[in-house]
């Protein structure tokens, strides 16, 4: 298989997974990154996960390009001559901007320049990768949520980063809508809930980053909250599979098994845990308690909005459609707290 895969965003987690993937799929891959000369650097990562004959065609059949969501330099290079598209690239907070524009316009206009970059260069389809963002919030969870349902952009209770993944999707489809009969390519949607399961290297997302909290019992209980996690690996599985599902055309999914309450996880990481030295917190947070901490630690400010809120989703679509069958929340769960453990992320505390 010659095909040749554009992945953006080839430093981030998803990515990875995805790249590695197709690596192990037979296409050639070429990633974007921000900054030049992170090739190399990526090519050490993935190497290290690869099968024999994987590694041995990665000189070959993987290389990173400079291009970035904020400019049209580098994206008609970037496509040319590709089949398919991953666009997973997206700005991703550490904090709350002070600005919403500063997610909203980058995820939003950064997704209309692949997809421009990709039609001009007869790119067949694009997978573009969202989130549940774009699906329940700033909404009231008062019933099962489908791929029918968008989050609400002028309610109050959605944050910056839920407005910008929802914006950037509509946006996409706006645009394709707007190609008509003048293009052949397609678009494909995956919407990912919580992302857990191993990482590759000693990197980690936001979605981790709650994972690392609770492992070094940084957190002094668990918060009513409630999560749709899905396993990385499940995600790329996704990706690949909507490239070439004809049945996927002009569709989003679902990416995420059911929703389960947060302490669901930590109780998890208590009991594969344990034994290893690790003292995880698995109580309870009183709800009047998370505004107060939010003061000072600006990760718990991204789920204020959360605390307290059902959540029912039906990601049936996925399963039927792309023939996707997802990890378990211990699996995932255990697999992303080994792999923190392996690269020195987090240790057990005296």
């Amino acid at each position: 298989m010659s095909e040749t895969v554009l992945v953006t965003g080839a430093t981030g987690f998803i990515a990875q997974h995805c790249i590695l993937q197709l690596l192990e799929a037979g296409y050639q891959v070429r990633g974007t990154a921000r900054a030049p000369g992170r090739g190399e650097e990526i090519a050490t990562v993935l190497s290290a996960h690869l099968s024999d004959v994987a590694r041995a065609r990665l000189p070959q059949d993987f290389a990173v390009v400079a291009a970035d969501l904020t400019s049209d330099a580098g994206w008609d290079d970037a496509v040319n001559g590709c089949r398919f598209v991953l666009h997973v690239a997206s700005p991703f907070p550490p904090d709350s901007p002070k600005n919403e524009d500063e997610l909203i316009i980058p995820a939003r206009d950064g997704a209309l320049r692949v997809l421009r970059a990709a039609s001009s260069a007869n790119v067949q389809r694009v997978v573009m990768t969202s989130s549940v963002a774009a699906i329940f919030y700033g909404r009231d969870r008062d019933h099962v949520f489908t791929e029918a349902d968008w989050s609400n952009v002028q309610s109050r209770h959605i944050g910056a980063y839920e407005k910008s993944k929802t914006l950037a999707e509509r946006a996409a489809w706006n645009y394709m809508d707007s190609l008509g009969n003048t293009s052949a390519m397609d678009l494909v949607v995956i919407n990912p809930g919580l992302v857990l399961g191993p990482l590759l290297a000693k990197e980690w997302s936001l979605s981790g980053e709650a994972i690392k909290k609770i492992m070094e019992r940084a957190v002094p209980a668990i918060p009513d909250i409630r999560v749709a996690p899905v396993d990385v690996r499940d995600v790329a599985t996704a990706h690949v599979l909507a490239m070439t599902v004809a049945e996927a055309s002009g569709q989003r999914f679902i990416c995420a098994i059911e929703s389960h309450a947060f302490r669901d996880i930590a109780l998890i990481l208590a009991e594969h845990l344990g034994s290893q030295g690790f003292k995880i917190p698995t109580g309870r947070l009183p709800n009047f308690v998370l505004p107060i901490v939010a003061l000072w630690d600006k990760q718990v400010r991204l789920i204020l909005s959360e605390v307290g809120q059902d959540l029912a989703i039906d990601s049936t679509k996925i399963k039927t459609v792309l023939g996707l069958k997802p990890r378990g929340l211990r699996e995932m769960t255990e697999a992303m707290a080994d792999s923190m453990i392996r690269y020195g992320v987090v240790s057990a505390k005296a």
